[in-house]
């Protein structure tokens, strides 16, 4: 991919010259692109996959604990990871400007942003003892939660590390080095779970620290590949590692509302995810296997995401935005088709999926099975507009964006969604709030109250990517 100095438009990311002069969206360009950042996403849900079955291979209830915190973990992890993510932002726009050292600084600012939030993690697993056993969920389920989530706090920096150079290779346009380091960070946490978990009988405590070694070994590869002598002659980031306080505090300026909105949203899925498991290990359990399914959805998508960040951060940095907007209509796009046509697929394919995530020989085994797949054709319902507002997420803030979305997610995830979530699935006097009213429908009420609240977001997102405001945004 060429990154351009000038506004020409021969010289723009995914751009071709048609027989009349005139320039048009090189699909082919934004595919190749793309599909290593689609690919890239594909492994992180395949790995949710992977970690579901070597855990569903403990028990239902072992299930049932990681669903009662995984999009807290989740949670904690994007709210400080913004600072790193907001590399490929940075490093998209002083690439499209021709300006490749301060691509390479924003990488080493990405990573300072980062150090300081370690202290914060050790506190949140410290706090895991205290904190969990008060989410209202049953003690055997809890006494699992604290093993897995202690280990994995303690670990949270290393996801931070990690995510600073593989958001610079995205921005860059290196997208095949950073999918060769995620199948890595994939294949060594399969390989560490059989290890740590059954071989050494560390249970699900050991899927944690699998986790945290098969991260730390992907920042070791991340570093050695920044640091290659290509690398170092075009981005200068050998010379470039000492703090800039300047760079440090536009990393946070920018990355903590990309941080917050996600930890927003999956925070939102954590409080979600309890109400289900407080209703019961079977809704627990089949929650888990349909969220960890549709990531199958999701996931891919985000790659699409990410690969308008850079295209759209490329255009606005060679100065022209009304390219930046043609290339995020078609990411857009891209993503909507995807997420419903996949979405679709799952739903069909559940009564023979489904069963894969639990042991045979549960006896509650039957009643999640049936459950997920019921809950897969309500969350089909709402895929093409999880597309429509994942899409118009990242393309907005490929443009430095990132502040409104963040004000959405929050408004609407934390007085729209929840709060139905709480009236469809529980009974008056049941639920976290027992005085509130409800309507008792169980799971299935809790998954129509997010088909609500993703149609609101999307279209909320749609709106200011099609008003345009972004077009005047820039960061480099």
């Amino acid at each position: 991919m060429s990154h351009p100095r000038s506004g020409h438009p021969a010289g723009l990311p995914a751009c071709r010259i048609d027989a009349a002069g005139v320039p048009r969206v090189d699909v082919r360009a934004i595919l190749a692109l793309a599909l290593p950042l689609f690919l890239n996403s594909s492994i992180q849900a395949v790995l949710n996959l992977t970690d579901t079955w070597f855990i569903g291979r403990i028990s239902a209830t072992a299930v049932a604990a990681i669903a009662s915190v995984h999009w807290l973990v989740v949670g904690f992890l994007l709210l400080f990871g913004g600072v790193a993510m907001g590399v490929q932002t940075f490093a998209a726009q002083a690439s499209g400007a021709g300006r490749h050292r301060r691509a390479g600084l924003s990488m080493w600012s990405g990573i300072w942003a980062s150090l300081p939030v370690a202290p914060v993690y050790v506190v949140l697993a410290a706090a895991g003892p205290t904190v969990l056993p008060r989410l209202g969920v049953a003690p055997e389920v809890t006494a699992l939660a604290v093993e897995y989530w202690q280990p994995r706090m303690l670990g949270g920096v290393l996801a931070l590390l990690l995510w600073a150079p593989m958001s610079f290779f995205y921005g860059t346009g290196q997208v095949r080095i950073a999918v060769a380091i995620n199948i890595s960070v994939a294949l060594s946490n399969a390989a560490f779970n059989e290890l740590l978990m059954f071989r050494l009988g560390m249970g699900i405590a050991g899927a944690a620290w699998s986790s945290n070694l098969a991260l730390a070994g992907g920042f070791l590869l991340a570093m050695a590949a920044f640091l290659r002598p290509a690398s170092k002659a075009r981005y200068g980031g050998h010379r470039l590692w000492r703090p800039r306080r300047a760079s440090v505090l536009a990393m946070y300026l920018v990355g903590l509302p990309i941080g917050a909105m996600i930890a927003f949203d999956v925070l939102g899925l954590a409080a979600f995810q309890l109400m289900l498991t407080q209703v019961g290990v079977v809704e627990g359990a089949a929650t888990q296997i349909v969220m960890m399914m549709t990531s199958l959805c999701y996931m891919p998508a985000i790659g699409l995401g990410m690969a308008g960040t850079t295209l759209v951060g490329q255009s606005i940095g060679a100065r022209r935005p009304d390219w930046a907007r043609r290339l995020g209509n078609r990411v857009i796009l891209m993503a909507i088709a995807h997420m419903g046509g996949v979405g679709l697929l799952l739903a069909l394919a559940g009564p023979w999926l489904a069963p894969l995530f639990v042991s045979a020989g549960d006896p509650d085994a039957a009643a999640v099975v049936s459950l997920a797949v019921t809950l897969l054709w309500i969350a089909a319902c709402y895929q093409l507009f999880d597309g429509l507002q994942l899409g118009c997420s990242f393309c907005l803030r490929g443009a430095g964006d990132t502040r409104f979305p963040a004000v959405m997610l929050l408004l609407l995830s934390w007085t729209v969604f929840l709060p139905l979530a709480h009236l469809f699935t529980f009974d008056r006097g049941e639920g976290p709030i027992a005085w509130l009213p409800g309507l008792g429908a169980g799971a299935p009420g809790g998954w129509w109250a997010a088909v609500v609240y993703i149609v609101l977001l999307g279209v909320a997102l749609a709106a200011r990517w099609r008003h345009g405001r972004w077009m005047s945004m820039r960061v480099v």
